[in-house]
């Protein structure tokens, strides 16, 4: 979402930057060089401000006084915690985008890119899933709440001018317990390309409309596949056990990427299996301090 123009330094606020895509972007800003001449980068964490309260929200713009925002903050939660409680995800993050989003507005900034999800479109559709079908038709009932409130970051942007679950390490030959049966497919991006790519979005796209940041669709793999190359990964040599009792939520939602290629054809993905081994080494060397 586009404001205004300016010519000054580019001051970049990153909200939700202790989650895995905020994490993802420092390190490619800090670490790869990412950050070019003349860029200040902030990485806003919750305890700094919740932004579900308007008064924090606008007192943590004043402080740093963005530019440019990368909005990732959320409340989010696993399948069945937004089965119990989808009102509780709708009316929070309904709260977070709207303070983020009139903030950047009534502050100047010049440039918000917010993250939408693969989930919030619609349960009954043809596949692939491309960036226009995102408002024809309702969401899955599992994340409802979540869902539409994440939709409307949508409607607000046109208005106004998106990995694995992290699985504990378990002793040999102790069973592994998966809930649900292996069989709804996904496509898995590694976190830093999703950085890399948002770093692009922000400097080099200037639509209004979305676009996808996904692998493509021939990339789509079962759950069970996934998890069967975390265990191998980890080195885990124990049974695998997947509960059918437990729902496996949406079945499939396969994402067309054919816009990102028609800008970027030669952008390179990291391939799963490498994207998954650095994952896991990642959490059994941070396993004190991951977020889990």
């Amino acid at each position: 979402m586009d404001f205004q123009t300016r010519a000054e330094p580019m001051r970049v606020l990153v909200t939700g930057g202790s989650g895995l895509v905020g994490k993802a972007i420092e390190h490619v800003v800090k670490q790869e060089g990412g950050c070019l001449k003349g860029e200040q980068w902030t990485f806003l964490y919750s305890k700094e401000a919740n932004l579900v309260d308007l008064q924090q929200t606008r007192a943590v713009f004043e402080k740093y006084r963005p530019t440019h925002v990368i909005h990732l903050a959320a409340k989010v939660g696993g399948l069945y915690l937004h089965m119990k409680d989808n009102l509780h995800f709708l009316r929070d993050n309904l709260r977070i985008n709207d303070n983020v989003l009139q903030t950047s507005h009534e502050m100047g900034v010049t440039k918000v890119v917010s993250c939408l999800s693969s989930c919030i479109f619609p349960d009954k559709t043809t596949y692939p899933i491309d960036e226009s079908m995102i408002h024809n038709g309702p969401p899955h009932d599992s994340n409802f709440g979540y869902s539409h409130a994440k939709r409307m970051i949508d409607i607000q942007n046109r208005y106004k001018h998106l990995l694995l679950s992290t699985l504990l390490l378990t002793e040999e030959g102790t069973p592994l317990q998966v809930w649900g049966s292996g069989t709804p497919r996904r496509q898995f991006i590694y976190s830093l390309d999703v950085a890399r790519l948002f770093l692009w979005v922000l400097r080099e796209y200037d639509e209004i409309d979305p676009i996808i940041l996904s692998v493509g669709e021939e990339e789509e793999l079962t759950i069970k596949d996934a998890v069967e190359m975390i265990a191998d990964a980890l080195d885990f040599k124990g049974q695998i056990v997947f509960d059918t009792s437990k729902s496996d939520g949406q079945m499939k939602k396969t994402a067309s990427n054919a816009k990102l290629r028609r800008y970027l054809p030669d952008f390179t993905f990291t391939p799963l299996s490498e994207g998954i081994k650095k994952t896991c080494d990642w959490f059994v060397h941070n396993y004190d301090i991951a977020r889990t």
